[in-house]
């Protein structure tokens, strides 16, 4: 497939499906069944927290309770599911632009502004000529699959970060960062330790204003500077 053909399609396949809709009732399942084999036995340790919900589900009377609970388990991997289905991340991508979609939204990214295309972990990563970030979306895609179908597009794709070793480890007052990056790093890293994604998302687009590009290991914050920041 060369560029100018029709577009091609990445994102996690029938398996990652299989795995969500099938696994994930199964596992809740389990885990119903579990909660009420050991309900009886949990209940009379005192030491264990929320002893009246054990004690509640001991009294039920069987089989409907372990019925009841696996019937919970399922749901509860059912919905599990959509809600990974809906989150999963979808590639569509051509010779002109690349479609990311997730959660019931697109957002293109044109060919004409990327410099480089790459997979940083479990992130596609697309760069500008100003080497700032234009995308980057966390999910389970083959990063092998990924460089196939932009390779065949014609797209500048590379194995590993190019600017990996420009980034340095976030420390609260380290020169070098624009005027207010520090403020901005410093709220970024309280969503981070709080496990709160959207604001973290939300921080990162700002810090992208001043010309800071920021990526996570575990819990730390690594950033660089792109073409266009000014220190402060």
């Amino acid at each position: 497939m060369g560029a100018g053909d029709a577009s091609t399609r990445v994102d996690g396949g029938a398996g990652e499906l299989a795995v969500m809709w099938g696994g994930f009732p199964l596992v809740g399942a389990g885990a119903g069944w579990l909660l009420t084999a050991v309900a009886g036995p949990v209940a009379g340790l005192p030491w264990v927290p929320a002893q009246g919900w054990f004690e509640l589900l001991a009294g039920l009377p069987e089989p409907r309770a372990t019925a009841g609970a696996l019937a919970l388990g399922v749901l509860a991997g059912l919905v599990v599911a959509g809600i990974g289905t809906r989150e999963r991340l979808r590639v569509e991508v051509d010779a002109d632009r690349v479609r990311l979609r997730r959660d019931g939204r697109d957002r293109e990214v044109p060919r004409r502004a990327v410099r480089v295309v790459f997979v940083d972990r479990r992130d596609l990563v697309l760069l500008g000529d100003g080497e700032e970030e234009l995308a980057r979306e966390r999910g389970d895609v083959s990063a092998g699959r990924l460089a196939a179908a932009f390779r065949a597009h014609g797209w500048p794709w590379a194995d590993a970060d190019p600017h990996r070793d420009a980034y340095r480890r976030w420390v609260d007052g380290l020169p070098g960062l624009p005027a207010g990056a520090d403020a901005l790093l410093r709220a970024r890293q309280r969503a981070v330790d709080r496990g709160r994604r959207g604001d973290a998302e939300d921080l990162r687009r700002e810090l992208a204003r001043v010309g800071v590009v920021v990526r996570d290991e575990e819990k730390r914050q690594y950033w660089r500077l792109t073409r266009r920041a000014a220190p402060g």
